[in-house]
């Protein structure tokens, strides 16, 4: 016997318990599986446990250098390893059963167990209940993904390790490498150096962070580098094995001969895998190296069927997965006859990206160099954060913020900023973006004093030469 809903959604990451929810908002008979933890990746051991092990990086830093603000503090300043852990599952616990309110309170029928797809609107469910037989009117999935692993060197998390024995260490690295600069590497290596391992970064590319602008990547490798890293840019880890005593690993750097070197241990974040292997999708739904094809409702080629979030192309954010969730349980709902809806496409122009190292890394839209590419004549302004009075008060007076235009209409077509509590910042623009604004608009726009926010508004005014404070 089978158990029948409007909507299933396979997965309860951030794409797809928000899209439960949306979907229960607009009265659907909604239902979640998941096989795992309710929240998936991002809240159980992705975006918010993560911050929570930085947020405690952070307060040792700062405790470390108490004198730069004329404090003293008796006695030694250590990291306990295990109560910064216990402190992040704590938080992540804690986020996982808000959760289980939230699909409580939206009366949306949770399956744990392992879903897959019979057809395009039905899936069996494999837990410690037995076999269950769901069918939907329509299914979305939001199944993410994880991370990859090196093809010759698997992480074993015991030595070599993923974000999640990362999150979660056996022991605190001594010498720590950490392969892949995007935002998850940057984050582990930010953390461990901070709390005292001597770390060291590998990147294949030319620049750190390599999807950001120039400027931003540049500035944040002399930073990490000012702070005790070592950052190897255009090299390549040629072999990674494991030992008794840690890992070691043969490097070949950018100009010059492949060489090994001992660490203790190593972190991999060369990228992501969709987690769409063995759920059934496989005829269901056009997939390209494995990700999800989608139209930009979330629409699969199967009617019916639809997908959200990391198991679909990029970027892979949380917030992104979030957007989609509304978006596609919207246009689910309309095609089920409800008329006060109306959908709007997601606008990848305007999905911002957060790094949340230190110091802090914010963006959204074209990097200055994309936007030549694309053929734009453009006006750019920079404005670093020693002209900035708040940010020189609070000791932050490290960063700048960037901002791109189209010389020809005053669009809006980037803004990049690194320092400083710039991922709380960047949202001024993105909402900028969404209400296609011009320089105009910013430039008369009043930005509260004193606060670091003002430097975005200054950016705005060097790209046309008006900066008033430098």
């Amino acid at each position: 016997m089978s158990t029948s809903y409007d909507v299933i959604v396979l997965g309860s990451g951030p794409g797809g318990y928000v899209a439960a929810i949306r979907c229960a908002q607009l009265g659907l008979k909604t239902a979640i599986v998941e096989r795992e933890l309710l929240g998936g990746i991002c809240l159980n051991w992705g975006c918010i446990p993560t911050k929570a092990l930085l947020r405690s990086a952070e307060i040792l830093h700062y405790a470390q250098h108490a004198s730069d603000y004329g404090l003293k503090i008796a006695g030694a300043i250590e990291a306990d390893i295990e109560a910064v852990v216990k402190r992040s599952r704590g938080v992540a616990k804690q986020l996982n059963q808000g959760v289980t309110h939230l699909m409580k309170k939206n009366k949306i029928a949770v399956h744990m167990g392992e879903g897959t797809l019979t057809g395009p609107t039905s899936l069996t469910v494999k837990g410690e209940k037995g076999e269950e037989k769901l069918t939907a009117k329509h299914v979305i999935v939001a199944t993410g993904a994880r991370a990859r692993d090196l093809p010759f060197a698997p992480a074993d998390g015991k030595k070599i390790w993923t974000y999640r024995t990362a999150m979660t260490p056996p022991e605190m690295p001594k010498k720590l490498l950490v392969i892949g600069s995007g935002a998850i590497g940057i984050e582990f290596a930010s953390f461990y150096n901070d709390m005292g391992a001597d770390v060291i970064v590998v990147e294949m590319l030319d620049n750190v962070v390599p999807v950001e602008d120039k400027d931003v990547s540049v500035f944040l490798e002399k930073a990490l580098t000012k702070q005790g890293m070592t950052i190897m840019t255009g090299a390549g880890v040629e072999e990674l094995k494991a030992t008794p005593k840690g890992v070691t690993a043969k490097i070949k750097p950018k100009d010059g001969k492949a060489g090994e070197q001992e660490f203790t241990h190593c972190i991999v974040a060369i990228g992501i895998v969709p987690n769409t292997e063995n759920i059934g999708i496989d005829k269901l739904a056009e997939l390209d190296r494995g990700f999800i094809q989608i139209d930009p409702y979330g629409r699969t080629k199967s009617k019916g069927l639809w997908a959200i979030g990391d198991c679909t192309p990029g970027p892979w954010l949380a917030h992104k997965a979030s957007h989609e969730g509304v978006t596609t349980a919207e246009a689910i709902a309309q095609e089920l006859g409800n008329k006060d809806v109306h959908p709007h496409p997601l606008n990848r122009s305007a999905i911002p990206g957060c790094t949340y190292c230190h110091p802090q890394i914010a963006s959204v839209g074209l990097t200055e160099a994309k936007a030549k590419e694309a053929g734009y004549e453009v006006k750019v302004g920079m404005f670093p954060f020693i002209g900035n009075g708040k940010a020189i008060a609070l000791g932050e007076a490290e960063g700048f913020t960037k901002t791109v235009f189209d010389a020809k209409t005053g669009e809006l077509l980037g803004a990049h900023m690194v320092g400083a509590e710039v991922t709380e910042m960047i949202q001024g623009y993105v909402v900028g973006k969404t209400l296609e604004t011009t320089e105009a608009e910013l430039m008369q726009t009043v930005f509260p004093h004193p606060t670091i926010s003002e430097s975005m508004h200054e950016s705005v005014l060097a790209a046309y030469g008006r900066a008033l404070h430098i």
